[in-house]
């Protein structure tokens, strides 16, 4: 297919593609927790993952930005679900969920935050970024069946998340 052929258009609705990622080992997660004062998610347990650059697809963005903020090289990696967010305004932001089984122990920390072994039983317990209660069960579900979700993000008029999770 040609470039000319993507029928590109500046004034339509565009979106950053983004990856967010999270690793296993029996009974465990592994989350990153963001720096106090690091933007409105300092101090929370967030998953792995940023940008993805131009030129690079996201499972490869995936994979570098595991090693760069972790450590880890995963074993396997696997596209669990594509989230549209609507941030209100031009452009969103097109959210990759990856997740996969750790290649080795040693984690390394980060400018991003600290990556750390969470037990999955006390999710509940953690400080975590707001969605991730939301989208963890149907990762891992996604992860188990391989059959990825799909959710658009949208918010309120004062600014609460709001999930909605397409029907299968």
């Amino acid at each position: 297919m040609s470039l000319n052929g993507q029928y590109l258009r500046p004034n339509r609705y565009a979106i950053i593609p983004r990856t967010l990622c999270f690793l296993l080992r029996p009974d465990e997660i592994l989350l990153i927790q963001i720096p106090e004062g690091q933007g409105a998610w300092g101090g929370l347990l967030n998953g792995v993952g940023g940008h993805v650059e131009q030129g690079e697809d996201p499972h490869t963005a995936a994979r570098r930005e595991i090693l760069e903020e972790t450590g880890l090289s995963p074993k396997d990696l696997y596209l669990c679900g594509v989230i549209s967010i609507d941030t209100g305004e031009n452009p969103g932001i097109g959210l990759y969920v990856f997740m996969g089984q750790a290649n080795g122990d040693e984690l390394k920390p980060s400018q991003e935050g600290v990556p750390k072994w969470v037990p999955i039983n006390i999710l509940d317990d953690k400080l975590l970024v707001d969605d991730l209660p939301l989208i963890l069960p149907k990762a891992i579900a996604s992860y188990e069946n391989k059959t990825p979700f799909s959710a658009v993000y949208t918010y309120n008029t004062r600014e609460e998340l709001q999930v909605h999770f397409a029907q299968p």
